[in-house]
C-alpha cells in the first residue's frame, strides 16, 4: 500500500464533513460510517508517524556525525 500526502476525493468528503460538523459545535460520529473514513484515519496516522520519526531523526543527527548513545562498556572506561 503506497501511502501519499494527497487525499482522494472520497477523503476529502470525509475530512470537510468532520470539520463543518465540529465548527457547528457537533460530533463527527456520522463521519466514521463513511467508507471512506477508515483510509482518512490510516494515512494520517501514517503522516503522524513518519513527523515523529523525522523528529527523532533530527534530534540523533548533528553537523559533525551521529549521535550514538554510552554503552556500558564506555561508562566503565570512563569511570575506571
Amino acid at each position: 500500500m503506497r501511502i501519499s500526502n494527497s487525499f482522494s476525493e472520497g477523503e476529502i468528503q470525509v475530512l470537510e464533513f468532520i470539520l463543518q460538523t465540529l465548527l457547528r459545535g457537533g460530533t463527527p460520529s456520522m463521519a466514521t460510517r463513511n467508507k471512506d473514513f477508515a483510509s482518512v484515519y490510516r494515512k494520517v496516522m501514517t503522516m503522524k508517524k513518519r513527523v515523529e520519526e523525522k523528529k527523532s531523526q533530527a534530534k540523533t543527527s548533528s553537523s559533525v556525525g551521529t549521535v550514538a548513545a554510552a554503552d556500558d562498556d564506555d561508562l566503565h572506561r570512563k569511570a575506571g
